[in-house]
């Protein structure tokens, strides 16, 4: 029997991390994927409020940012399944941030 090469952390974190949302439904756990996939300066502005099954749910601060998202949200679920999959993240759904 051949033996795998063992996986590092790096590469098994954002499979859990999606799995920990799907399971619980809250997107806060995919916050470090969504900066690397989103970048720092959108980050500073949303962040993953749930996953409802293959949809990622953001909260953006204002009208403009989920304006602006949802113009990228095809290349924004593309970056994002880079990491989590193929077909992990297939919609993104922006709503304004309750404060």
């Amino acid at each position: 029997m051949a033996r795998s090469e063992p996986k590092t952390l790096e590469s098994l974190l954002p499979r859990v991390l999606a799995r920990l949302a799907g399971e619980s439904g809250r997107g806060m756990s995919l916050m470090p994927l969504w900066v690397a996939a989103a970048g720092a300066n959108i980050a500073r502005h949303s962040r993953p409020h749930h996953l409802e099954g293959k949809t990622l749910v953001i909260t953006v601060e204002n009208a403009e940012w989920a304006q602006a998202l949802t113009r990228q949200s095809a290349f924004l679920c593309e970056r994002l399944n880079a990491t989590l999959g193929p077909g992990t993240v297939t919609a993104l759904e922006f709503q304004l941030e309750v404060r």
